[in-house]
């Protein structure tokens, strides 16, 4: 095992929402078997709560895992890669790297961008996987790690455990405390509310995932009737989702809408989280809240809940195909409310009975 207690290790992991916390128990088990590393993480800057809430200054409950964080607005540069802002960016952010002098650098993307990014620091040991998402990001790599592992969060571990040759497994991640945030959750969930409450997720990052909002209010309403608390999610963009679930139930449903370490605080009290493959859904699982996972043309078992109690309702129809189809996946429509509903209640009776 390594004992360099100075060792410096830098993180790439820019987003998005659900990758970064799948990359989370890799790097969270990596601290707890070095506590004295010093661990960086470069990040895109809407994804930085889920590593430290606001005013965090180092490693503590704001700031659990990593000791500092270098921002990277990469999505942007390459919106405007010829803009005097991305070059005078993209300078500053090299200068930090190399000022950094990372022993080794972990790149847990797999993509060409993160792996130039990881290149920056000038570190002679650029870890990745030996098959990444993106194949050329893999001649960037100095070293490949093999992996077996059918869930990108065992993947992740195995690319992890090349940098000290750890005998790693993954553990529940560690997640930013921010006080402000968690007394907006105590206003929205009051601890003296006996009441158990239901979160539904109803947005995707493309259609193709997305089960039909009026199936998620028929949901909403069964959850309300059988006197469960209902609260929906709408992420940035995502609004309009909202409405019409809160329409069909009367408005007895919650409308959310929070910012990413609100979110944190609030998923921490709810009884069970129901949502596609989607961001939301996989916080739930890092902080170990029941799931129902509604899948459709992604893989549960390479991105399905991890770690926690779940129920995963998908059609032998469906296939695993990542194009960004705007119409739900055929497979996808034919899971009824009924089935959602069912699968809930397996979960929640078990844990109000437990």
């Amino acid at each position: 095992m390594h004992t360099q207690s100075k060792f410096r290790l830098l993180v790439v992991r820019l987003g998005a929402m659900g990758d970064i916390l799948h990359a989370l128990p890799a790097v969270t088990a990596l601290r707890q078997i070095h506590p004295y590393w010093v661990i960086d993480w470069v990040v895109e800057p809407h994804w930085r709560p889920l590593l430290a809430a606001v005013g965090a200054t180092g490693q503590g409950p704001r700031q659990p895992i990593v000791d500092g964080l270098h921002l990277a607005s990469a999505k942007a540069w390459g919106r405007n890669p010829l803009s005097r802002k991305t070059f005078h960016e993209i300078k500053m952010l090299r200068r930090a790297l190399k000022a950094g002098s990372y022993d080794a650098v972990l790149d847990l993307q797999g993509a060409v961008r993160s792996a130039l990014i990881a290149r920056m620091a000038g570190s002679h040991r650029l870890i990745g996987e030996a098959e990444p998402r993106e194949w050329a990001a893999r001649l960037l790599f100095t070293y490949r790690m093999p992996t077996t592992g059918a869930h990108v969060i065992e993947q992740d571990v195995e690319v992890a455990s090349a940098i000290a040759a750890d005998p790693l497994t993954p553990v529940q991640p560690w997640l930013p405390v921010d006080p402000v945030a968690e007394a907006w959750a105590d206003q929205v969930l009051p601890p003296t509310d006996t009441q158990p409450a239901v979160l539904l997720n109803p947005g995707a990052g493309w259609g193709a995932k997305r089960w039909p909002v009026e199936r998620y209010a028929a949901v909403a309403q069964g959850l309300a009737e059988r006197g469960f608390s209902v609260l929906v999610n709408a992420g940035p963009g995502e609004e309009s989702l909202v409405e019409p679930i809160a329409a069909a139930t009367g408005n007895g449903v919650t409308p959310l809408i929070s910012t990413l370490d609100q979110l944190i605080a609030l998923t921490r009290r709810v009884a069970l989280v129901i949502a596609g493959d989607t961001g939301p859904l996989h916080l739930a699982c890092a902080l170990r809240r029941p799931v129902v996972g509604i899948y459709g043309p992604t893989d549960p078992s390479r991105n399905g809940p991890f770690g926690t109690c779940a129920k995963v309702l998908r059609s032998p129809e469906s296939r695993r195909d990542h194009s960004r189809r705007a119409a739900p996946e055929a497979g996808l429509l034919t899971i009824s409310p009924a089935d959602v509903l069912q699968a809930a209640e397996e979960l929640l009776y078990s844990e109000t009975s437990s």
